[in-house]
């Protein structure tokens, strides 16, 4: 990548293709090289213009945002930020699926309304690309095949048909897996949870970095995945085997005994949670409250949340999981936690995945 960090706006509407080219503009180090109306367009430009990175739209006449994805993944892999409304949050987790590495939610369905927030996001976002490892920039690379449409939705059934665990205390609960992610984490965390089986003696607590309104429907998402139960975190939401509970957005999440079991306390950020929902917090709850049960897992992300968690996590018997290089799309949380010295394997995805299935059995 050149010191300029080249970029392609791409929407439907010419006020947002200005509005947003404008503020990146104003971003030191960005340069603006290309705008596009529409996937067809779009697709043009990215081969003569080839980018560094592409803001995209999803709801566009003639290609749309997934199409678009579709294409460009398999023709020219680049990194790509979805800027989308809050109404297309199931969207939005279709395209990071596809592989878009990440997304800003719009407060509406122009950007006038709160321009100093998107201003902010692109910062973010644009600091973020320029840290991203070569499996970040290689999406065929980083996304695994899923399940079939068929086989998840049929996991799924057959889980909804299943009846509820009690609110007693369940003692085949063997383990508790709490996973910390940012950037990349939500295709990290299909490819994880596509893995899961029916039967699990573990629960799994997850915080991924994700903004308000969107981890209710993310949850959903992960739950027609794989073997386990997954709903958005309740406060006092007691653990069970088979079960897992993503942290809501904007809050966070610790662990408690509960009775004679454990439970989920969704809590408000306090001034010292440096990432919401943070998953330190999370990490060094779970060790207080079930020490050697806990397996603490950090994915692909930036900055260093968790790193402090692994180290409580070590001190009171757990053991520790972080993603290797070779697939995550910013080795930031877990290049940080490796450097704790206190991470027991750090494992591709793929193997990751394959291991904390076993862990969970």
């Amino acid at each position: 990548m050149s010191d300029k960090l080249r970029v392609m706006v791409v929407d439907d509407s010419a006020f947002n293709r200005r509005t947003i080219g404008d503020l990146l503009s104003n971003i030191e180090g960005v340069e603006v090289v290309g705008k596009a109306a529409d996937g067809d367009e779009a697709l043009k430009l990215a081969a003569s213009l080839a980018p560094d990175l592409i803001t995209l739209d999803l709801e566009m006449p003639r290609m749309d945002g997934f199409t678009f994805l579709r294409l460009l993944m398999a023709r020219q892999p680049t990194p790509v930020i979805v800027v989308s409304g809050n109404s297309a949050r199931e969207n939005v987790f279709r395209a990071l699926e596809l592989g878009a590495i990440d997304f800003i939610a719009k407060p509406t369905r122009t950007i006038a309304s709160d321009l100093s927030v998107i201003e902010q996001e692109l910062a973010a976002k644009v600091a973020m690309v320029r840290q991203l490892t070569p499996a970040g920039r290689d999406v065929k690379r980083r996304i695994a095949p899923r399940n079939t449409a068929t086989s998840m939705f049929a996991n799924a059934a057959e889980r909804m048909q299943a009846p509820l665990p009690s609110v007693e205390k369940d003692t085949s609960l063997q383990r508790i897996i709490v996973i910390g992610a940012s950037t990349g984490g939500p295709s990290a965390l299909v490819e994880v949870f596509s893995q899961f089986r029916a039967g699990a003696s573990a629960a799994v607590v997850v915080a991924q970095h994700m903004p308000e309104r969107f981890t209710r429907t993310f949850a959903e998402r992960l739950n027609k995945l794989g073997g386990l139960r997954v709903s958005e975190a309740r406060d006092f939401e007691p653990l069970h085997p088979g079960r897992a509970l993503l942290c809501p957005g904007g809050k966070c999440l610790e662990l408690v005994t509960f009775g004679n079991g454990y439970a989920a306390s969704v809590v408000d950020p306090a001034p010292s949670d440096r990432f919401i929902p943070s998953a330190d917090r999370l990490f060094r709850s779970a060790a207080e409250a079930a020490g050697e049960k806990v397996v603490g897992v950090v994915l692909t992300g930036m900055g260093d949340d968790g790193a402090r968690g692994v180290v409580a996590i070590k001190a009171r018997g757990g053991t520790v999981i972080a993603e290797s290089p070779e697939t995550a799309v910013i080795y930031g949380m877990p290049g940080a936690a490796m450097r704790t010295g206190e991470v027991d394997k750090s494992l591709p995805l793929p193997a990751l995945a394959a291991h904390l299935a076993e862990l969970v059995v």
